[in-house]
């Protein structure tokens, strides 16, 4: 028997295996999942991204529904599943943001500067094309006056798309005098 104590070798190969590979989206092609499949994992060790690249292949990852408390700063700022620290506290400690254990080597520092960009792609792909280009306009404005994009932009940036979600979105309340979010085109039609 495989199971008998001291028998660690196994002769034969198991005996059901699977025919065809598991798919997550082969019968589920709701929204959720599709956002899901999109997901990008930054900020956490190499053996951390596998765990959760690996839930979400096989279905097993169920994502946040409200913020969390972050155990460096016990304000409910961790935004992602299975994360212990939020993305600030993570920086500042040098730490994965999952097991909140310093890495071997520096992926995680790496993959920080990466992160702002894709953080923000990730959260316009939920927006309608509309709204995700009054976004890209605003986030362009904000660049060419300030040189890059800072922290405190990323999460103005963050708050707007959470406000722009919600179907009874004013984009000229939202923005006011620092931003027009008329196209050049539209201005070009009216004349």
């Amino acid at each position: 028997m495989s199971t008998a104590r001291g028998n660690s070798n196994r002769n034969r190969p198991q005996k059901h295996q699977n025919r065809t590979v598991f798919k997550n989206d082969l019968h589920d092609s709701s929204h959720q999942t599709k956002l899901l499949n999109s997901l990008q994992i930054s900020g956490v060790c190499k053996r951390c991204k596998d765990i959760l690249d690996w839930k979400i292949k096989y279905k097993k990852y169920k994502p946040l529904t409200a913020p969390r408390k972050c155990v460096g700063c016990d304000q409910k700022t961790v935004k992602h599943a299975y994360h212990m620290l939020c993305r600030e506290c993570a920086k500042e400690k040098k730490v994965c943001a999952k097991c909140c254990k310093a890495p071997e080597n520096e992926e995680v520092a790496v993959e920080d500067s990466q992160t702002e960009t894709t953080d923000i792609k990730s959260m316009l792909k939920g927006l309608p094309e509309r709204r995700r280009r009054t976004m890209l306009r605003y986030i362009n404005k904000q660049e060419e006056e300030h040189g890059e994009i800072s922290p405190e932009l990323i999460s103005k940036i963050q708050d707007i798309v959470a406000q722009m979600a919600k179907p009874n979105f004013d984009e000229d309340s939202l923005f006011g005098d620092d931003f027009s979010g008329s196209d050049d085109n539209d201005e070009e039609d009216q004349h």
